[in-house]
């Protein structure tokens, strides 16, 4: 989601000064990976979860933790 963000930095210095902003907020200390997303997704489409009913599970890196 944030890539066109970095994007319209030309200059590197501030496109990585941007990057560490950004990267700072999550207690992970970095971005997340649509892998990461999928396998949530995969989770609670599969059988795995199926006693599972009524969540939220935010997959941020803990930035609303």
């Amino acid at each position: 989601m944030l890539q066109s963000v970095f994007d319209d930095l030309s200059d590197p210095v501030a496109r990585a000064e941007r990057e560490r902003e950004f990267t700072a907020f999550h207690p992970l200390g970095r971005f997340g990976k649509p892998g990461e997303v999928a396998d949530a997704v995969l989770y609670l489409a599969g059988p795995a979860s199926s006693f599972v009913t009524g969540i939220s599970l935010p997959v941020d890196g803990g930035s609303i933790a």
